[in-house]
């Protein structure tokens, strides 16, 4: 027998390579990701590239039955992590491997793996759970809408959590299977394309994918009772629209906006450059709310948007979305400019091509609307607080800002900083300091100051400093401000932004 010789060094490293990292090495991930505004939405400590979501649901109780297969890579040494999860948990596999768990605070799962997870290390986490969505409340509220016919998740600045585990914020995108089992008769629409539909004793199941970088709250559900339409654009996109059947004095309305969809989203095109996703369309269940979402691919539609007839400006507004909210994301939710002072600075270029106000006729007439002692101007839409967040003015003052901008820098430029942006940040994150930059790398201009004067100062910029940026530059044309055209059917989108809860 010959015994093989181990020199010591070679003895020390070896045993070096057999003894694990020390406990001590490893930590439990944040329990948030680190946003101010909502210090408990997301988590610490990996980052998700996929959810597979299989669920059930029952229209008649509510209730949802879900396994959610989440795959994601570590970012540290984790003794532990959580996820965002609301309703109850049955088991969680981390790796295949049975993992302790624990329901804490609101919405957290807290996940112990058997061993500790390295970091950088790809892993897989199963979680079993079911529960009534529209009894879980947090903070009071609710995102679940519960609908005559069945149920819809759509939410801002949070919904998944009502119905799956996720890490929730908008800085941890993936992309998403979503298999749907409802009872015959009823169909279950989610975002992306309907990869494949097939029945089995009673039940209906509804495979749907979204292949590009999502955020968990642009993630959808709408399970009920709809007429659909499907068609593709030329460049062979294909079109999903679906209405709830109890939609009554406001279907024909609603259908004659969200029809318009492919049209809207070419002729964004020109605009912002290549439609970004997978997929068109928009949604229209039997909600009592009255906001609208950019839910990817696929926005929700109140039918009170439709209250007092077609209006295509919504439709513009959450397809204007895709490009700025959906494929770049806010950093964090103060900057929530990035997203809605596009949607509504989109929504006067609608009324400037469709001859109904320029965007400078619109931008004078808010000027005009609210004077100096207007909260109105206390509301910084660059940061404007999470109280705020979805305020009037974020939306209004945030699309005075570009067409500031626009002023400034010549519309050579505003439009291939307009078209370029969504290029050189797709499917990634931005603040507001992020595109100021990139409007003075585009324009070679300081823009900082103009930024501040709009973005910032809780303060309506004086008439002199709006004139320079030819805003309301007549004081005739500030006491008598003339109103748009467009103006009746920008405004009656305002409840875009009453998302029903104070989150």
């Amino acid at each position: 027998m010959h015994r093989r010789l181990i020199v010591p060094s070679a003895l020390a490293a070896s045993l070096l390579l057999a003894i694990p990292a020390s406990a001590a090495d490893y930590a439990p991930g944040a329990p948030g990701i680190g946003d101010p505004y909502y210090p408990a939405s997301g988590n610490g400590g990996y980052d998700v590239s996929h959810y597979d979501l299989r669920l059930k649901y029952q229209p008649k109780t509510d209730l949802l039955e879900g396994t959610a297969t989440i795959l994601a890579t570590t970012t540290q040494n984790l003794s532990r992590f959580n996820l965002d999860l609301g309703l109850k948990v049955s088991e969680v596999r981390v790796n295949g491997k049975k993992a302790r768990f624990t329901a804490t605070g609101d919405h957290e799962l807290e996940i112990t793996p058997a061993t500790p997870l390295e970091k950088n290390r790809s892993i897989s986490v199963v979680v079993r759970y079911a529960g009534k969505p529209s009894q879980l409340k947090i903070g009071g509220w609710t995102a679940w809408h519960r609908t005559p016919d069945g149920g819809v998740a759509a939410q801002e600045p949070d919904s998944a959590v009502w119905w799956f585990p996720s890490n929730d914020h908008p800085l941890d995108k993936a992309t998403y299977d979503v298999s749907v089992s409802v009872p015959d008769g009823t169909q279950a629409i989610s975002n992306g394309v309907l990869q494949s539909q097939s029945s089995r004793l009673g039940w209906t199941r509804f495979n749907w994918r979204s292949d590009k970088p999502q955020a968990s709250y642009l993630a959808t559900l709408a399970v009920g009772k709809f007429d659909i339409t499907t068609d593709k654009t030329d460049k062979g996109l294909p079109v999903l629209n679906a209405y709830s059947k109890d939609l009554g004095a406001n279907a024909g309305a609603a259908r004659a906006s969200i029809e318009r969809t492919a049209e809207v989203a070419e002729w964004l095109e020109e605009v912002f450059g290549p439609y970004p996703f997978n997929a068109l369309g928009g949604y229209v269940p039997n909600v009592t709310s009255g906001y609208a979402l950019e839910t990817q691919t696929r926005p929700f539609y109140s039918p009170r948007q439709f209250a007092n007839g077609a209006n295509v400006s919504v439709v513009v507004h959450e397809l204007a979305h895709q490009w700025y909210g959906d494929s770049v994301s806010v950093d964090g939710w103060k900057d929530i400019w990035v997203n809605e002072g596009f949607a509504r600075y989109s929504q006067w270029l609608w009324s400037e091509k469709e001859g109904e106000g320029t965007a400078q006729e619109l931008a004078d007439y808010v000027y005009a609307q609210h004077p100096a002692d207007d909260p109105f101007w206390t509301v910084k839409p660059g940061d404007p607080g999470p109280d705020k967040q979805f305020d009037l003015a974020v939306y209004d003052r945030g699309a005075l800002a570009l067409q500031a901008l626009r002023n400034e820098i010549g519309d050579e430029d505003f439009f291939a900083v307009l078209k370029g942006w969504p290029t050189a940040y797709a499917y990634g994150n931005a603040e507001v300091g992020d595109f100021v930059r990139y409007a003075e790398r585009v324009s070679g201009k300081p823009l900082a100051g103009l930024f501040d004067t709009w973005l910032y100062q809780p303060t309506r910029p004086a008439a002199p400093v709006a004139a320079a940026s030819r805003i309301a530059r007549s004081s005739a044309a500030t006491a008598n401000p003339v109103q748009p055209k467009s103006w009746q059917k920008i405004a009656a989108t305002n409840t875009i932004h009453d998302h029903g809860h104070d989150h």
